[in-house]
C-alpha cells in the first residue's frame, strides 16, 4: 500500500534512501494546508465538520481502485468542496451545488456510501436544503 503526502499514518515506518528502516516517530499529527491551525483564531465548527468529511471522502475515493464512469467528475467536484470549506463561510448554494455533483458521481458506489452521507450531513450543518 502506497502513502501519500499528509495521508500517511501516524506511526507508519518509512524507508530512507538506501532501503533502510527507519524508527516510527510516536504519534506524530500531520495535517493538510487546509488543516493549519493558527493561535488565536476560532474556525466554525461546521467548517471543521466540513473539511473532515471532504478529507475523509477524498482519501476513501482514492482508496477505492475501481474505476467507474463518473469518478473524473466526482474528484473536481470533490476538490471544489475542498476549496469552498477552506474558506471560513463557504458559499451555501455552490457548496450545495458541489455535494449534488458528487452524489450523482458516486452516489451508485456502495462502498463509499458512508462517506457520502458524512459528507451530506456536514453540508446540512449549513442549513437544511430548501426543499427539505
Amino acid at each position: 500500500m502506497a502513502f501519500t503526502g499528509a495521508h500517511r499514518s501516524a506511526g507508519a515506518r518509512g524507508t530512507g534512501q538506501g532501503g533502510a528502516r527507519r524508527p516510527a516517530r510516536g504519534r506524530t499529527v500531520l495535517r493538510g494546508v487546509d488543516q493549519r491551525c493558527v493561535p488565536g483564531s476560532q474556525v466554525d465548527p461546521r467548517v471543521a465538520e466540513l473539511r473532515s468529511a471532504v478529507a475523509r471522502l477524498r482519501r476513501q475515493l482514492t482508496a477505492h481502485r475501481v474505476e467507474f464512469r463518473d469518478r473524473g467528475v466526482a474528484e473536481e467536484a470533490l476538490a471544489m468542496l475542498a476549496g469552498l470549506a477552506a474558506a471560513d463561510h463557504p458559499d451555501i448554494p455552490v457548496l450545495r451545488r458541489s455535494l449534488l455533483l458528487v452524489a450523482g458521481a458516486i452516489g451508485s458506489v456502495s462502498a463509499l456510501g458512508e462517506g457520502l452521507r458524512q459528507l451530506r450531513e456536514a453540508v446540512d450543518l449549513f442549513g437544511t436544503s430548501p426543499r427539505a
